[in-house]
Formats: structure tokens, sequence, C-alpha cells
């Protein structure tokens, strides 16, 4: 990496032959990724600030379609700093408008996940409390996120932090549900595919789906064909890997089918912390997202979270000391719920050649990163080849699919032969062929998370 002063910084790559230089006071230094929403690049202004500038792939001529993406970054730009990327500004005046926003170094969960394997243990519940938290933030804003998914989390060095919310509702996600879903089915609610409205229960599923996929390496609906993923998404229950009673139960209540089921980001939130959602104590409202920030974002102590007394014990006694440059212990039990202020015991692995644009904000800019325990239960097969292959036995697209296909074997046989025992047997064989090599197919890549 070349052209900035600091450090380096990992998996940038150089700026393409038709790629900008500069974007308003930026200097772009290379490529931090790219989507169907558009480029993001690395810039630093003259006082050597980083940020992140996204170059948006929308035609933004119409003065109408100008006003409201405006109006959805203004929101934006509410959102309080909680576990969330601070968005600082755009320009669309321009020839290529671009939304800018701050930047930390990272690797994305997706990433992280791919590299390392399922998140476990403490540093599971830390992940879960950090993007709720998000969630409530951008949800107290009015904003919708519209396409939270592993690749919009980043593991920062101080707790995960949510990027990309109000970018996609302000583009017109809503629109259109064929030229957005490609790549993000997974993690999207199944009133996407009805094309009603797109609303803060939407999140709470993809909240559901990242924190299930996290834990468990793949998504909990599968991730084959984008029409099986839809047609599970909307008529099947999810696919969960093992988790804690609690957490399996939340999670399972996020992905309702219908939107007034599922609960709100701060009532997910609240559970999280161990909180009773339909009383105010003992955390009022107003200190839910704090307590929620420092909470993800906590210092990385010597030994697991003490587990609550019960009645007859009295009261807990004293946390256990900290000491920042021990590694955490790997602990195979179930996950405690932590107190507010609790600390969440991870171990440190290599950094991931990834970085993605984030904000760092909130009193805890000092705490490690968030890194999973090493993963020891089992891996992403962990449902069971059976589970896998009767689901995919029974699956109605490749039934469907097959069935087709032996209908127009038959018919080509009947026109080559003009005998109906041969057409009955080409067409027999023909959907044989095509069921099998389908279920063979759909066995091999179940594994296979989707890739956002």
């Amino acid at each position: 990496m070349t052209g900035l002063a600091g450090a380096p910084v990992p998996g940038l790559t150089p700026l393409w032959t038709h790629d900008p230089v500069t974007a308003g006071p930026y200097r772009l230094a290379g490529r931090l990724g790219a989507g169907g929403q558009g480029v993001v690049y690395l810039g630093e202004d003259d006082q050597g600030h980083r940020v992140a500038v996204k170059m948006i792939n929308v035609d933004l001529s119409n003065p109408r379609a100008r006003s409201q993406f405006m109006k959805e970054i203004a929101a934006a730009r509410r959102v309080a700093p909680f576990c969330t990327a601070q968005v600082l500004f755009a320009d669309v005046d321009g020839e290529r408008p671009y939304v800018v926003s701050e930047y930390i170094e990272g690797p994305t969960l997706y990433r992280h996940v791919r590299e390392h394997g399922p998140v476990a243990g403490n540093a599971l519940h830390r992940l879960a409390v950090g993007t709720a938290t998000a969630l409530a933030a951008i949800h107290r804003s009015d904003v919708v996120h519209c396409d939270l998914k592993p690749d919009n989390v980043v593991l920062g060095r101080d707790g995960p932090r949510v990027i990309d919310f109000g970018i996609a509702r302000a583009l017109g996600v809503s629109e259109t549900v064929t030229s957005q879903v490609v790549g993000t089915t997974a993690y999207m609610a199944p009133e996407r595919f009805r094309n009603d409205a797109v609303g803060p229960p939407c999140d709470v599923f993809a909240w559901g789906a990242t924190i299930a996929f996290a834990a468990g390496g793949r998504p909990p609906f599968g991730n084959d064909s984008l029409f099986a993923v839809m047609h599970r998404v909307v008529n099947e229950p999810p696919d969960l890997p093992p988790l804690p009673a609690d957490l399996d139960e939340l999670i399972r209540q996020c992905l309702a089918k219908e939107p007034a089921d599922r609960p709100k980001a701060e009532q997910v939130l609240m559970r999280l912390l161990g909180q009773d959602v339909r009383v105010t104590g003992p955390l009022r409202r107003e200190t839910v997202l704090q307590v929620g920030n420092e909470t993800a974002g906590a210092p990385t102590p010597n030994q697991p979270l003490p587990l609550p007394r019960s009645a007859s014990d009295g009261s807990a006694g004293p946390a256990p000391a900290v000491h920042r440059g021990a590694t955490a212990p790997t602990s195979a039990g179930p996950t405690p719920q932590p107190e507010p202020a609790a600390t969440a015991p991870t171990v440190a692995g290599p950094t991931p050649q990834a970085h993605r644009a984030a904000t760092v904000a909130g009193p805890t800019a000092q705490h490690p990163p968030l890194v999973s325990a090493p993963h020891t239960s089992a891996g992403p097969a962990s449902g069971g080849w059976g589970r896998r292959f009767r689901r995919e036995a029974v699956d109605a697209w490749g039934v469907s699919t097959a069935i087709f296909l032996g209908s127009v074997g038959a018919a080509a046989g009947y026109v080559a032969s003009s005998a109906v025992n041969m057409a009955v047997a080409t067409g027999a064989a023909t959907f044989v062929v095509v069921y099998l090599v389908r279920l063979v197919i759909a066995m091999a890549l179940g594994d296979r998370s989707d890739r956002p």
C-alpha cells in the first residue's frame, strides 16, 4: 500500500485504470471493496485522517431521487455512535455521487468465519449484543439498514461495528426485488420477496440470520440456488446450529415469517443483557444503548465469566481480575448471561486480510478486537447428513425440475421413435438421472456459505 501516511492497510488493492484519484478533499489510495451498490475506496484528507469513500452506482439526475437520497443520508448521520459506522457526509452534485464514512481496520464477520471458523462462547454473545445495539440505535433514528449481513459487520478493535446502514434504502432497495437480492437472499425477510413495505422487522430478521451464520458457519436457510433459498425463507423453519437455549429461542423469534411476530431491536438487546423487556428497571431505556456498547467492547478477561448464583447463594461474588495481556481459555459449556459491565473471553488470532469502513466511537476504543474462541463443536455439518439428505430429497424446486426435464425427455423419445413404451422409458430415465444428479450436487454444496 502506497500513497498514504501511517501503517499499511493489508487487503487494499490498487486503483483500476478508470478509477478516480480524488473525491472532494480526499485522496484515494486504493480499493477496499466493491459490490452492487458501488466501489469503496480508502481516502485520506490533508490532516491524515482516513475515511471510506463509497462511489454510488446510481443516477441521481432526477431532482426527486436526489432529494430522497439526501434525506436518507441525513437521517443516517443522526444515528448515535453505538456499535455503528458514522456517516460523515455525501456529495451528489458531481458527476459521480459518493458517501463518506469513518474508517477502522478490521475483518468483516463473513471473512472471519470463512478463515477461522464459527464464533463461539462469550465472543458470540458479545457479537450478538454489539449488532443488536447497533440496530437499536439505527431504528431509534427512524433509519432502516435494509442490507444487514455478515459482510456488513466489522470486527473492530473495540467490538463489532455495523456499517452501510441507510445506504440501501437511500438507493431505493424497496423498489424491486430481482435487481437487489443476488448474494444476500439468505438474510432477507420473507416480506421482501412479497414486495411488502421494508421496515425495522426486516433488519431484525437479518440480525437473526447473521448471528446464526456466525455460530454455524452457514446461513440458516441454505445457500444453494436463489429460488430454493427464497422458498425456504418464505415457507420453511430455519436450520440453526447448536446454540444456548435462550439464544436459540431468541433467534427463532427473530426469524418468524410474519413481521408482527418478531421482537423489536431494543427488545432483542434487553433480552441479551438479561433485562425484562416489560419493565424499565434495572436498566432505564436511555441507558440500554450505552450498556450494550460497553458490553460488546468489553476487555478480555483471563478466565470465563462467573456463573450466576442461585437465590440461596446470596449475592454474586467479586468479578474476576482482568489482565489485558492474557489469553482466554476455551470453555465448552453453555454461555452464561453476563452482567452489563462483564467481560467476554476471547482468543486472539491472526489478523484477516480484510478491511471495511466503520466507526471508532465511545469510551472503549482501547479494547482488544473481538475474535472468537477456537471452535470445538461440530462444524457446518453439525445438522447431520441425514437431515440435509431428507431436506434435499423433497426439495420442491429440485423435484419440479426433474419432473419437467423428464417430461421433455419423454416427448423427445416419442418424437424420435413414435413408440409410447420408448417415450415412457426415456422420460423415466431422464427423471431419475436429473433427480439423482441434482441431489448429489446439492449435498456436495450444502456446506458452502453464500457470498455477500
